[in-house]
Order: structure tokens, then C-alpha cells, then sequence
């Protein structure tokens, strides 16, 4: 079965030299609403965390708010790391080249509900290694795409790659499903085309 948390790519590897020089600039005032916007989604996720404890599954709209979240999230890291070239909008609900795709609602596991946070501990000590590694990608494609106006496609695909486990453990702990991150790559009978 695939993974209900996906990265979808759809990006064309073009770059706008402008926007790229000023990345750090211009995705302030999107870094100000995901901290705004995570306030809420971390009451909103231990909220999810005693409904799926008690009653086995976090409510749609609850899990709806949450990925939208988490999808506005993906945006806004695959704009700073460089991952993807348009402004994008200041929600979770619009597509973007870089895109998440959550599952709907399923059953949780209460027992694995309950040891989340436990349980996800290696996978975040993964996830932050490969967050560095992101950064090093989104560094060296900064050079590359105001050399070439492009991002060079093994370097998206590896910093998509990293965004993928990213979002797919803080999907996990954000009570979105209960399978475990993939850290391997997806393997193509599971991938809709483009998704990593």
C-alpha cells in the first residue's frame, strides 16, 4: 500500500534568478504565518491525540485543518529550499509544484496513539539529519540556479526526497496517520507518477 502522506512533484526546474538571489527575503512573511498557523495546529494536534486515543480516529475536519497545515508547510519549505520556483499562496488548499497529498481520515491504532511520541523518536533524529542535508542541497542549488536559471534535477529530486520523510514523520507525530515514514525511495508500483 502507498504511503497516505505524499510530495508530489510537478515542477518544471526553471528558476527565476531574482526571486532566487532574494529567497530568504521573500518567504519572511510566509515563515510569520506557519509559525502563526503551527500555534494553533499544535493545540489542534493534542486535541487529535485524545479523540484518536479514546475513540480510534481523529475527526475529518480536525484532520482536514491539520493537513492543510501540513500541506501549507511543504509549500513553504520547498520555496525557501529552493525545491520549487513560484510565490506560493498563503494557504494549504491550493496546488503548488511542490505539493502534499494527505489520505483521508483512517483508524488509529490506539496503542501506537498512545506511545506516539515515544515511537517517533528515531524517525525525528532522521528526519533532522536529512534536514541538514535539505539545507546543504538548497545552499548548493542557490549557486546553481543563479548560474544556470535552473535548478539541476538531481538536486530537487534529493531535497524533495528530504522534504518527503520531513513531512512524513511530522505527519506521523501530527496524528495525520499511523504508518511510520518511508525513508527509502518509493518504489515505482506504489508512486502515482511524479510523487517521491
Amino acid at each position: 500500500m502507498p504511503h497516505p502522506i505524499q510530495v508530489v512533484v510537478t515542477d518544471d526546474l526553471r528558476r527565476s534568478r531574482l526571486t532566487v538571489f532574494f529567497r530568504g527575503l521573500l518567504v519572511i512573511p510566509h515563515l510569520i504565518v506557519l509559525i502563526l498557523w503551527s500555534i494553533a495546529a499544535e493545540i489542534a494536534i493534542i486535541i487529535a491525540w485524545f479523540i484518536a486515543l479514546f475513540a480510534g480516529r481523529v475527526p475529518d475536519g480536525l484532520h482536514n485543518f491539520i493537513g492543510a497545515w501540513m500541506r501549507y508547510a511543504t509549500h513553504v519549505y520547498a520555496y525557501l529550499f529552493l525545491l520549487a520556483d513560484p510565490y506560493p499562496p498563503f494557504s494549504g488548499s491550493s496546488p503548488y509544484p511542490i505539493d502534499l497529498q494527505v489520505a483521508p481520515a483512517e483508524r488509529q491504532n490506539r496503542w501506537k496513539t498512545f506511545f506516539r511520541g515515544i515511537l517517533a523518536i528515531p524517525a525525528l533524529f532522521i528526519a533532522n539529519i536529512l534536514r541538514y542535508l535539505g539545507m546543504l542541497i538548497a545552499f548548493l542549488g542557490w549557486f546553481a540556479a543563479l548560474a544556470l536559471g535552473r535548478m539541476p534535477k538531481g538536486l530537487r529530486d534529493t531535497g524533495a526526497w528530504t522534504l518527503r520523510v520531513d513531512q512524513q514523520t511530522y505527519s506521523y507525530l501530527s496524528m495525520l496517520t499511523d504508518r511510520y515514514p518511508q525513508f527509502g525511495p518509493t518504489p515505482e508500483e506504489d508512486a502515482e507518477p511524479g510523487s517521491v
